[in-house]
């Protein structure tokens, strides 16, 4: 797809804008900087350095700006800010792993909580910014082990370090934008529009992160080992990165039309029938790449507690955004298998490819 069709999607809005984007160098961040980069934004991207080798960020060779700092380090996150001047924020500098956070839970909470305050105080100072977009989690809500999804105004909560730290990150949003980016004084008072978003847990080529299942898996097939799967029953709403940023992206082009009504908490996942347990997604990976061994761990008392059953009902973004899920969760597999393979059998990466599928099955 050549750039400049690309550059015309979300109505061509970032074509040209300044985007920072926090803890780009991350599973997540990379695919999004990638992707701004085909819609001509011009990014600067704030993160710790990569943390696992190999890793998507180094993988791609990106032209963005890269700033190596702490989210916790105010004076130097708005020194950066300052100069760049950016139009809008993503942010997604986070302590992302829940068993991480059992064993670290000051620092889970001082980045995923005092983090985002400190970059919210920057973006207070930095005149340029119209739109910020902070990404917390799914885990952000009080889990009641409900069958059915949970909405933007069910309550947040958090059982372990890394849940609550997401929702105190919701409420800090909240904070912010009641008390500095009031919708009311909106255009008088201040510019900034700031919006939150939920997803579930995403997938796709380019993850090797700790204590995730896919890179897990992957990890072990490229050291010939088994697989150890906890919590083989735990559901989850699966999808492939694609989405959520799609979504991610969607809403930033309403705000950065200064379109108010959209600086809210929303939800992006799969669709309701998408939601399969762990043993579910292995059982799929070994259908489409044999070499899979795995071992279903026995005593699940002895691992710190996760959340078994966890769903989101994202029907407010289908229906205000007018977004909806592209691939369903066979295609998500197939699409990140394929990535790993091509990557470990043949040195290619597919990630330009993916998107490009991605935006070609979302226009059909």
């Amino acid at each position: 797809m050549e750039n400049l069709v690309m550059q015309k999607l979300f109505s061509g809005i970032y074509r040209n804008k300044k985007v920072l984007v926090t803890g780009h160098t991350g599973f997540k961040g990379s695919w999004l900087v990638f992707w701004l980069e085909k819609l001509g934004a011009d990014v600067l991207g704030y993160s710790l350095e990569p943390n696992t080798q190999p890793n998507h960020f180094s993988l791609l060779s990106l032209k963005c700006q890269t700033v190596y700092g702490d989210i916790r380090d105010y004076d130097k996150l708005l020194s950066v800010m300052l100069d760049f001047k950016p139009d809008i924020v993503f942010h997604l500098a986070a302590q992302p792993l829940v068993r991480r956070s059992y064993y670290e839970p000051i620092y889970t909470l001082d980045v995923n909580i005092l983090g985002t305050a400190k970059l919210f105080e920057a973006c207070r100072r930095v005149s340029s910014v119209r739109a910020i977009i902070n990404i917390t989690s799914d885990k952000c809500y009080e889990n009641k082990e409900w069958v059915w999804g949970y909405r933007e105004i069910d309550p947040i909560g958090g059982y372990d370090p890394y849940s609550a730290s997401k929702g105190c990150a919701e409420i800090i949003t909240s904070c912010y934008r009641n008390s500095y980016f009031n919708l009311e004084s909106y255009g008088t008072g201040h510019n900034i529009l700031l919006a939150s978003c939920r997803a579930g847990n995403v997938i796709g080529g380019g993850d090797w992160s700790e204590d995730r299942l896919i890179p897990d898996i992957v990890k072990s097939i490229a050291k010939s080992e088994k697989a150890l799967i906890r919590n083989p029953n735990s559901i989850r709403p699966w999808q492939h990165v694609l989405e959520p940023l799609s979504g991610y992206l969607i809403l930033g082009q309403k705000l950065l039309e200064g379109k108010k009504e959209f600086a809210e908490a929303w939800n992006f996942g799969p669709n309701n029938e998408e939601t399969l347990t762990v043993h579910e997604i292995v059982i799929k990976i070994k259908e489409m790449w044999y070499d899979l061994n795995y071992e279903i761990l026995g005593n699940q008392n002895s691992q710190p507690h996760e959340a078994n059953w966890l769903k989101l009902d994202c029907s407010k973004a289908i229906t205000l955004l007018k977004w909806m899920p592209v691939w369903n969760i066979n295609s998500a597999i197939e699409k990140t298998v394929r990535w790993y393979k091509a990557f470990y059998e043949k040195g290619d990466i597919l990630t330009y490819q993916d998107l490009e599928d991605y935006i070609n099955d979302a226009k059909k």
